[in-house]
């Protein structure tokens, strides 16, 4: 509850303006699954790859 109150004002606006970063965050946490499912396996071009052409 703290931290809530602490940022009111982003809640706030999360709550009440028409736009998101909900689609964003999709996109952010799906590379980061890839990126989970790469590490230690192979490089950066592989891995853009496969961020590239993942649904």
């Amino acid at each position: 509850m703290v931290g809530i109150r602490s940022d009111l004002g982003a809640v706030t606006a999360g709550l009440t303006l028409p736009f998101s970063s909900g689609a964003v965050e999709g996109q952010v946490n799906r590379i980061k699954m890839l990126k989970r499912q790469m590490f230690g396996r192979a490089g950066v071009d592989l891995l853009r790859k496969r961020i590239l052409l993942a649904r």
